[in-house]
């Protein structure tokens, strides 16, 4: 069945996921992570993105964004594709496409799904058994956001910044998210809907937006507008709040 078009509102966050090729790497060493992690910092400001969590694995890469326009994500991350991809041909004498085609999202609009999609994200190296605790892992946002540490590329969400009422009560918050593991519902719910394109979205969200005509909002069922374009340039549809 064809795809739907990507959903994107403005001021509304998205996962991202992104991953290499036949799930292959596509980081080799560690001034790789650094030269996308600029690239992605200097796009992110170009195309009006903020970036609130994310993390570099070996085969691929998750984000959580908010994009100030309806094309400015597509944008971001076609560039650096681009980017990234002339950089390691160049670098490692390789030729031919380093990504597994478009990149996958999906809308997070809840305090429960955004801060969810924080902890899956920064949890990403625990689950795969390379750290015992996020924050010994060095490719992630979870020591900026949990620790404090330095990073230009990261803005706060919202419902980050509604965890306290300074840095450190925040922070203090944040860490506590992740005394618990995540439940298993919320990490099937955030790879089905990541995968399928479906927003992740409360009751009250759908009930004051209008979904363009055959859009799903759950698992299964089927939809996209007819004649939609396969690239990633121009697909992404803005529906008004």
């Amino acid at each position: 069945m064809p795809r739907q078009s990507r959903l994107v509102l403005p001021g509304v966050a998205l996962h991202v996921i992104q991953r290499g090729n036949n799930r292959l790497k596509c980081f080799f060493r560690e001034s790789d992570y650094v030269l996308y992690l600029l690239h992605l910092r200097e796009l992110a400001e170009k195309f009006g993105c903020e970036l609130h969590a994310y993390c570099l694995m070996t085969n691929h890469v998750h984000l959580l964004m908010t994009p100030s326009t309806a094309d400015g994500l597509s944008a971001l991350m076609r560039n650096l594709g681009q980017r990234y991809v002339q950089y390691v041909n160049r670098t490692y004498g390789r030729t031919g496409t380093l990504w597994e085609g478009r990149f996958r999202s999906c809308i997070a609009e809840s305090a429960r799904y955004v801060l969810a999609c924080y902890r899956y994200i920064e949890l990403n190296p625990v689950r795969a058994g390379i750290v015992d605790e996020p924050g010994g892992y060095s490719w992630s946002s979870y020591r900026a956001n949990a620790e404090g540490r330095p990073d230009r590329i990261v803005t706060p969400h919202p419902e980050f910044l509604a965890l306290g009422a300074d840095d450190d009560t925040r922070r203090r918050s944040y860490r506590r998210l992740f005394t618990e593991a995540l439940e298993a519902s919320v990490i099937g719910a955030i790879r089905d809907a990541t995968a399928g394109g479906y927003p992740l979205v409360s009751e009250s969200f759908v009930s004051k937006v209008s979904l363009p005509l055959g859009w799903r909002t759950e698992r299964g069922r089927p939809g996209r507008p007819p004649n939609e374009s396969e690239s990633d340039a121009g697909d992404s549809l803005e529906i008004g709040l």
